[in-house]
């Protein structure tokens, strides 16, 4: 017969029932240090808490899906590590830290969008006096010839070629093209993204460059966050925002290594 538990604690079971996922997943979290240290009976059973309970709700808030680069991946595994030593007050500054890397990364892809859009309107323009080789391309655009060449076979652009001697030239028009797609790559959307935007604005320059970035085709073999990359950090700016109320909270009923208190809140850091 297994050994009965105190009423206040918790079996594995329980623990993922209440959080919706596998007993596995409880036993793999607390392998990987996103829960406290669980005591165990005499005959071996995990006896959890409501502090471990409250934790696993959080780890599973910023670990569930997909992650939008490694920056912020590493951010949401280092302050889920932190929360599960009970060091709250600096957890929740990491959380802070964690929201403001989503944000930064938000505006970095709206500032590429923006560009984009002056791009189509004729407000970007590239003097040139003659068409640059593709050597000199690169290193205009600061990038390698390899990698102009890959866009090429991924049909981000044609570059021209020289008739004399069928090199590749790239005037005015294709280095504006590639300063966008430049921009796009640095922002983090996925080379899919960027052809599916430009296919739609050749066919219509009035196109939504937002949504034909954000759109993909559900017909698509492989789904990346980036090719729909504005959602996916919108969604995990939410997700940020929720972290911070769960640390909150499990700071208020857990003790207290930040003063939470009425006077201090996220929404006072918004």
């Amino acid at each position: 017969m297994p050994q009965s538990l105190s009423p206040k604690s918790l079996r594995t079971s329980e623990i993922a029932d209440a959080v919706g996922v596998h007993a596995n997943t409880v036993r793999l979290y607390e392998e990987w240090g996103f829960l406290p240290p669980i005591p165990r009976t005499d005959s071996g059973y995990r006896q959890f808490n409501e502090f471990h309970l409250d934790q696993m709700h959080f780890a599973r808030k910023a670990l569930n899906g997909g992650w939008p680069g490694p920056k912020i991946r590493k951010s949401a595994l280092a302050l889920v590590r932190c929360a599960a030593t009970g060091e709250l007050a600096e957890a929740w500054a990491m959380a802070r830290d964690h929201y403001a890397l989503v944000l930064a990364e938000l505006d970095y892809a709206e500032t590429a969008v923006h560009y984009i859009q002056q791009w189509l309107k004729g407000e970007v323009t590239e003097p040139l006096t003659k068409p640059l080789s593709i050597k000199q391309a690169a290193k205009r655009l600061e990038v390698s010839t390899d990698r102009l060449r890959d866009w090429e076979r991924n049909g981000l652009l044609t570059a021209q070629r020289n008739p004399k001697n069928n090199y590749r030239e790239y005037g005015a028009e294709e280095i504006g093209r590639l300063r966008v797609i430049c921009a796009l790559r640095r922002a983090r959307f996925s080379t899919l993204s960027i052809l599916r935007m430009l296919l739609a604005v050749e066919k219509d320059n009035s196109t939504d460059v937002r949504q034909a970035l954000d759109t993909p085709d559900p017909e698509d073999d492989i789904q990346y966050a980036t090719n729909q990359w504005l959602s996916t950090l919108t969604i995990h700016e939410q997700r940020a925002i929720v972290m911070i109320e769960m640390l909150e909270e499990m700071v208020k009923k857990h003790g207290n290594q930040y003063p939470v208190n009425d006077d201090q809140s996220f929404t006072d850091y918004c």
